[in-house]
């Protein structure tokens, strides 16, 4: 079997208005992201998600499309979906970075490798290792505090347990929501905070010496990006359980953050990884170390959250139940390209042992929702 073709579909999806997102990162209304098919020359074909956020990793769905065209399409064009390890070096050879890209590319192989025997993706990479349904916690963007503590309460009263505040942003404004949400949710639910890298390392130790009332489980990316140093003295200075993310999308990081003791768990998921293969090995490398892994999210659709879907399924260091992630990126968005969509009910999302993904998408939605032409990232209009 060979790679005869990729097509690629910039696709746009508006959140619903409730579920629009505020970070440190800024607004995220709207999605654009691209969805592939690869086809081979036996007639399957594949489906990948690049689930592309030019403030987060720096992609945009009309780089990815440009790039899948030019360069990492042509590097495998011509190989067979089953050699997934030379697909993957073939890609990197010709280009760094690109996370989601390539793993749009990767997940589309898995895609095909699974209908052409029949199997799932989890079974191939080694079986399951827990339920198909996975409980999520649910991420609340850097609302209003009055805002904030009445949609944390809603969350709540609808069965979720976890409860993510984004923070990040004015440091007055983030203690006051992440108090907010703490008394409207009471001190029985988990709460855990994602500055995204919003904070410098004074503002983290304010923020945190005045949140250490609020029985914080985990604080996520409080610094920047890549600044390993600070990350460690945080850690050390505060004794606050440190969540790394944004510091880790490579193997190389990941060995860092844990080597010089920066964090207490990793976030991990396929796209931020470049594909199904990387994450699975990095939370493998994290388990000899004893650091626990989660799964966390661009928002993804059906496509990608079912990549992701089959990497917690299959890999016994992504510790949901004690760390519970978020697979919930399709409920946030007015419609679905799923033609069967993915079950999601309140804090739970179930796989189907469908062959490959297990997603059919409805292709046609997706060509009536391209992103339009000359249109901004992002825009409503």
């Amino acid at each position: 079997m060979k790679i005869t073709s990729i097509e690629t579909f910039p696709t746009r999806i508006p959140l619903k208005p409730e579920r629009r997102m505020v970070s440190a990162l800024g607004r995220h209304e709207v999605s654009d992201f691209l969805l592939i098919r690869v086809n081979t020359d036996v007639g399957l074909v594949g489906a990948g998600e690049a689930t592309v956020t030019p403030r987060w990793s720096g992609e945009t769905v009309w780089g990815a499309e440009a790039i899948i065209r030019d360069v990492l399409g042509p590097a495998v064009i011509g190989r067979d979906p089953h050699q997934g390890v030379e697909i993957d070096q073939r890609m990197d050879a010709v280009a760094v970075d690109n996370w989601f890209a390539k793993s749009a590319i990767e997940m589309a192989c898995w895609d095909i490798v699974g209908q052409a025997i029949g199997q799932p993706i989890f079974r191939l990479l080694g079986g399951p290792c827990r339920p198909l349904t996975v409980h999520n916690r649910f991420s609340l963007g850097a609302y209003p505090p009055d805002l904030a503590a009445a949609r944390a309460a809603e969350r709540v009263a609808a069965g979720f347990d976890t409860i993510k505040v984004k923070v990040g942003t004015d440091p007055d404004l983030d203690i006051a929501r992440v108090h907010a949400v703490r008394e409207a949710i009471g001190r029985r639910v988990t709460l855990t905070i994602d500055a995204n890298g919003g904070w410098n390392y004074a503002q983290a130790i304010r923020c945190l010496s005045r949140m250490s009332d609020c029985n914080i489980s985990l604080v996520e990316q409080p610094l920047p990006r890549r600044n390993f140093t600070q990350l460690r003295q945080l850690r050390q200075e505060t004794g606050c359980r440190i969540l790394a993310d944004e510091s880790c999308f490579d193997e190389i990081e990941a060995r860092e953050l844990i080597t010089q003791g920066c964090c207490d768990a990793l976030t991990l998921y396929p796209g931020k990884q470049g594909g199904i293969r990387k994450a699975h090995r990095i939370a493998a490398i994290a388990a000899e170390h004893d650091i626990p892994c989660t799964i966390g999210s661009n928002l993804e659709w059906d496509v990608g959250t079912a990549a992701m879907l089959h990497f917690i399924v299959a890999t016994p260091n992504i510790l949901i139940h004690t760390y519970p992630g978020d697979c919930l990126g399709p409920s946030y968005h007015e419609f679905s390209i799923a033609r069967e969509p993915l079950e999601i009910d309140g804090p739970l999302t179930t796989l189907t042992e469908r062959p490959g993904l297990g997603i059919e998408v409805d292709w046609d939605l997706v060509e009536a929702n391209r992103v339009p032409l000359g249109a901004k990232p992002g825009s409503m209009a």
